[in-house]
């Protein structure tokens, strides 16, 4: 088969590999549409450590079902589906708590962080566990159902923050996630949604997302600004998602006392951490990682028309042209938007 392999760091190439064999609880699955995640862009330099070459890299797919295992039940070929980034036990304690984005030794698709490799959707197949599949409704497109990670794990950390209708929110960074934390605040009742960034087209998006106030992340007085629209006293919650230590930062300053603060970007590994603020203002401070149960219910969402991806995707283009795209992203030279490749 064909695929998109990272040989090297910024070094892209598309070419012939192994068509992958499946275990007895797994299908195969031909990858339909694989959306460039953010972290690809940041694994494709090395910068994050986690995607160590030779790896095949892609975790936000879609496809048809051609092949199952034989222990693989209520699965058949020519099933639509799309699936979890994450791979897990089972049978682990904490999956049993419901917890399985903690679970032990789980692994992502599309990553190899020296611990581990398992190679992911850039490529004409993929062998799947049947136990992470979700089924397609039919008025959802392979391009909408690949932009389903992306949701879910903007939808997860609203989850973990314990929104309630009414609360006051910001969201520090307006890419993809920050984006679809914004449409999903904005239908889950938040009275008040603040959007901060450094990119004015950010902003933009964030906007029309629906932010009811937008900030560019160096104005002067932004925290003032922040209180001004919040009964001067900062923000019930702050979604932070960019993953740095100055962002981090004004999610702890922008919130009120008593606030919570949850921490989605995951770029930097340590961050300053201003334990006083937290200790004499009660701030509650969770990380949200990856997806926990939430892909069926953004599959409805976008087919019932509760949130929209389209505007989201800025282009699709066929795989083979992948390793042009991934540079035109590194260098910052195409619109913020998803790209989409098509094996």
């Amino acid at each position: 088969m064909k695929a998109l392999v990272l040989e090297k760091y910024n070094h892209l190439v598309y070419k012939d590999v192994p068509d992958p064999e499946i275990s007895s609880d797994e299908v195969l699955v031909q990858v339909k549409a694989c959306g460039i995640c953010g972290s690809d862009i940041h694994g494709f330099d090395g910068s994050t450590g986690r995607r160590i070459p030779p790896l095949i890299m892609g975790h936000e797919a879609s496809g048809v079902i051609v092949k199952t295992g034989s222990n693989v039940k209520g699965w058949k070929a020519g099933d639509r589906i799309t699936f979890d980034s994450t791979v897990y036990h089972q049978d682990d304690w904490f999956t049993l708590k419901g917890l399985y984005n903690l679970s032990d030794n789980r692994e992502v698709f599309g990553v190899s962080p020296g611990t581990y490799k398992r190679n992911g959707a850039f490529a004409e197949y993929l062998a799947v566990p049947q136990h992470i599949l979700y089924k397609i409704p039919e008025n959802v497109t392979f391009e909408q159902a690949a932009m389903v990670e992306s949701v879910a794990v903007a939808l997860h950390s609203i989850n973990i923050s314990g929104l309630e209708p009414g609360n006051t929110t910001v969201v520090i960074g307006a890419g993809m996630i920050g984006v679809f934390v914004i449409k999903l605040l904005k239908i889950s009742g938040a009275s008040c949604i603040i959007a901060i960034d450094i990119s004015e087209k950010q902003l933009e998006r964030a906007e029309k997302a629906g932010a009811d106030y937008t900030f560019l992340a160096e104005e002067d007085n932004l925290i003032e600004k922040i209180k001004s629209v919040t009964g001067n006293r900062g923000t019930d919650i702050a979604f932070e998602a960019v993953g740095k230590n100055p962002s981090a930062n004004l999610a702890f300053e922008a919130v009120r006392k008593g606030g919570k603060i949850v921490l989605i970007g995951n770029i930097t590994p340590v961050i300053e951490f201003p334990l006083q603020k937290v200790v004499t203002s009660e701030l509650k401070v969770s990380g949200s990682c990856a997806i926990c149960g939430e892909y069926e219910a953004v599959l409805n969402f976008i087919k019932m028309g509760r949130i929209c991806v389209d505007d989201q995707i800025s282009a699709v283009a066929p795989l083979s042209e992948g390793a042009a795209w991934f540079e035109r992203l590194y260098k910052n030279e195409e619109d913020a938007g998803k790209v989409i490749l098509v094996p």
